[in-house]
């Protein structure tokens, strides 16, 4: 059981006693500016004591408990471009505001003050990583929110604290916005336009497959299916099972290589970064995507260029077997598709949009001419649940329920008598009227009644 003692100084200390780790009872003093909290700590404790839910105090940090969270949990759970998102989310959002609190401390009023101080906190740029915003987003916010979440299930697991704060905590909602596309028209313009044959080959990548830039990039030749036989029989197809990506040495290290095919060898000996080929972030996302055959083709003649640019530059060709690769065959990556995108649109004066918008343009066309079928659209694109095609694409879903009602007007109500049919209109008040003088007439006592309800009413219409 525990007491409320009060200090010289004018607080309060809940004092009680408890077993540690060790099998040692020993005594802790728990101090409070007023009497209400620490009545409601003492409560607490002994609540927690007789439902033996108590968790002995522990004077550990949460960044301490951050540091062996991300040291035991990661290795199991986290892929390379997780841990990398998640130690930066550490390292910039948390461990500078909160990371000095005891773990124990820690409540849900604690966290939601934490959660107003990171919307007016500065975005952190990193090296790989420039902030677009000049504040905290409530995207970044909510995935803050969310790792946390995480941590502090495990803190209750280990026995360290005996509740999850963000239990009762408020995370901002993260609303999905309408993403910003190119139209039908835009696309064709662009792929006139464009004189960079790297660059054309992946923009048809992205906008006929639904394909991400990782994605795009990762491909390898021996995973495309363009034979004379596959393009007759409308067979021709990708298969993905791979992605292309810079991650840190860190997170390489830390995860022992998890889940990568191939490390390649940095330009830099002291960078702390490396470019990989590894397995996508989910199991949804391996998967096969058909190829319409024009974009087959153009796969073809592009394979046929690199076969000659091998055979000319010999053994300075790099073969890594990578689709959409550089002259010598390294890697491209993002940033480089990205800058001759930029290049692309200025030329053409094309609307800004950044390269991945092709994703979400492939997408809303896909449904648009699936009439809303989601679950083949979600094959092509990798999502991991349909719900997540939804949320994002709703407006899309929309329109195609407007051709629906449409569509159920042509089909159904198209009929002469369905269309021409009006609302009953109320035409048994006269009939009504002749029944009631009848039933007057033959019965005198129903007359009398009614002239006293009559008089009655008028009566009290005048008073």
């Amino acid at each position: 059981m525990a007491t409320i003692v009060k200090r010289d100084n004018g607080s309060y200390s809940v004092v009680y006693r408890y077993v540690d780790e060790s099998g040692k009872t020993k005594q802790k003093w728990e101090s409070f500016s007023d009497h209400k909290t620490a009545k409601a700590r003492k409560a607490e404790i002994e609540s927690q004591q007789i439902n033996n839910t108590f968790v002995a105090p522990k004077d550990e940090t949460l960044e301490e408990f951050l540091k062996e969270f991300v040291d035991i949990y990661a290795q199991k759970k986290w892929g390379l471009s997780v841990y990398d998102s998640n130690t930066s989310l550490i390292d910039n959002y948390i461990n500078p505001l909160i990371g000095n609190l005891k773990i124990q401390k820690i409540n849900s009023r604690i966290i939601d003050k934490y959660i107003q101080t990171l919307k007016t906190t500065p975005a952190v740029s990193t090296k790989t990583h420039k902030a677009r915003t000049k504040y905290v987003t409530d995207k970044t916010i909510g995935k803050i929110c969310k790792l946390l979440n995480c941590a502090f299930k495990q803190a209750v697991k280990w026995e360290i604290i005996g509740k999850n704060p963000m239990d009762g905590a408020t995370p901002p909602k993260t609303e999905y916005e309408k993403r910003a596309i190119w139209d039908i028209d835009t696309i064709r313009k662009a792929l006139d336009e464009c004189e960079d044959e790297r660059l054309y080959v992946a923009i048809n990548l992205a906008f006929a497959c639904s394909l991400r830039v990782g994605e795009i990039l990762g491909l390898q030749w021996e995973r495309v299916h363009i034979s004379d036989k596959d393009i007759a029989n409308d067979n021709a197809y990708i298969e993905i099972d791979r992605e292309l990506e810079r991650v840190s040495l860190k997170a390489l290290n830390t995860l022992d290589n998890k889940d990568v095919y191939l490390v390649f060898q940095p330009l830099k000996a002291e960078s702390t970064t490396r470019r990989v080929l590894k397995a996508p972030k989910t199991k949804s996302s391996v998967r096969r995507v058909w190829l319409p055959v024009t974009v087959a083709n153009i796969l073809r003649k592009w394979g046929e260029q690199q076969e000659k640019a091998k055979a000319f530059l010999g053994s300075e060709y790099h073969d890594f077997d990578l689709v959409v690769a550089l002259d010598n065959g390294y890697p491209c990556e993002n940033r480089l598709l990205e800058e001759s995108f930029k290049k692309l649109k200025e030329k053409a004066d094309l609307p800004n949009v950044v390269f991945h918008s092709l994703r979400h343009s492939s997408t809303t066309y896909k449904l648009m001419l699936s009439k809303g079928d989601i679950k083949s659209v979600q094959g092509d694109t990798g999502h991991a649940t349909a719900d997540m095609v939804t949320r994002v694409y709703a407006h899309v879903l929309d329109e195609n329920r407007k051709e629906n009602a449409k569509v159920f007007e042509q089909e159904f109500y198209s009929v002469s008598d369905l269309k021409n049919a009006k609302p009953t209109e109320n035409s048994n008040s006269e009939t009504d009227i002749k029944a009631l003088l009848e039933q007057l007439q033959k019965s005198p006592e129903l007359l009398a009644v009614m002239k006293n309800l009559l008089s009655g009413g008028t009566a009290a219409v005048e008073a």
